[in-house]
């Protein structure tokens, strides 16, 4: 019985994973589209949408009773906001401030930055080879994508921002699930709305700050529009299943796994957009990440691998400090 409730949990995660990779790389092949093809560089804006497109597929959750009636204190959900708004904005004006390399050295100190938090604020320990297995992916990810480096006072800034933004935004999802007992449908339910209206009046502001361009003024084409809806359908799965796989393997396990998005995003960006790209750096850095991955996998699922020593919010919690998720979740 132990052994089919196993095999049966690790075929959720399994699901739930591949369900966030193929909505996370379908909607950056779709932004990359229509961001370099059709020049829509309002990026907050657009994520702005994808919150309110989400909102709406809340309310027809809530009026097939899929979302049920459940508690999220104003406070709490004015902090996830402020956290999650920072890490979006925060992400594009670091991308807009710093080279290509930087950018990416920051996205990959969001590990050690999420080990922090869980280590001073849930009291989790990692085994020395998890450890050694974390910092093998992060060598992986860093030669496959970084190339030139270099920094000014404004975009490290931003980039120190974006970083720790993020990284208490994913924290913080997994803590409101434990803290109010909440399936990602209900966390959603209450966090998208709140979102969609601070994004969608803010972002043409934040964008044209950014761009110097207008939204309003943006030339819009059939083939735009249809990217933009597209890109925003996509962004609903996106939201979902990130919300499912935080609240099932932790912010430091998303953004490891995580890491595997990053390589398949390299693939198929040599597969649509060309192969100039493709090098011996590259591959060996999507060799050493792949073997970190396994390696993380299989180390911190071990006993001691990595466990939560508080004796605090036993809500479900496992060794690892997972979140046994409601049954809705189970059927995403």
């Amino acid at each position: 019985m132990s052994s089919t409730k196993s095999d049966r949990k690790a075929a959720i995660d399994a699901a739930s994973w591949m369900f966030n990779v193929v909505t996370s790389v379908g909607i950056i092949l779709v932004n990359k589209a229509l961001m370099a093809t059709y020049g829509f560089s309002f990026a907050t804006t657009l994520t702005g949408l994808h919150f309110a497109t989400t909102t709406l597929l809340t309310i027809v959750l809530r009026w097939l009773g899929y979302i049920q009636a459940s508690h999220l204190p104003r406070s709490e959900l004015l902090k996830f906001v402020f956290f999650a708004n920072f890490s979006i904005v925060g992400m594009n004006v670091s991308l807009m401030w710093n080279s290509v390399g930087f950018y990416q050295i920051a996205k990959l100190t969001m590990i050690p930055v999420s080990c922090f938090l869980e280590v001073m604020l849930d009291n989790v320990r990692y085994s020395r080879d998890t450890k050694l297995s974390i910092a093998v992916v992060l060598l992986g990810v860093g030669v496959c994508t970084v190339t030139d480096v270099s920094v000014n006072a404004r975009g490290f800034i931003a980039a120190v921002v974006a970083v720790w933004s993020t990284s208490l935004q994913q924290y913080y999802v997994h803590y409101l699930q434990r803290r109010y007992s909440l399936g990602s449908f209900n966390l959603l339910g209450h966090t998208a709305p709140a979102q969609a209206v601070s994004l969608v009046l803010l972002g043409p502001f934040l964008d044209y700050w950014l761009t110097s361009q207008r939204v309003d003024a943006y030339p819009y084409s059939f083939t735009s529009v249809m990217f933009i809806i597209l890109s925003c359908s996509i962004a609903v799965g996106t939201n979902l299943s990130q919300f499912i796989c935080i609240g099932r393997f932790t912010a430091v396990s998303f953004q490891v796994l995580g890491h595997m998005k990053t390589i398949l995003v390299l693939v198929l960006g040599f597969i649509f957009f060309g192969k100039e790209g493709l090098n011996v750096q590259v591959v060996l850095g999507m060799i050493i990440a792949v073997v970190g991955m396994i390696w993380y996998g299989n180390a911190s699922s071990k006993p001691g691998g990595k466990e939560r020593r508080s004796p605090s919010m036993k809500l479900g919690q496992k060794h690892d400090g997972t979140l046994e998720n409601t049954e809705l979740d189970d059927k995403v």
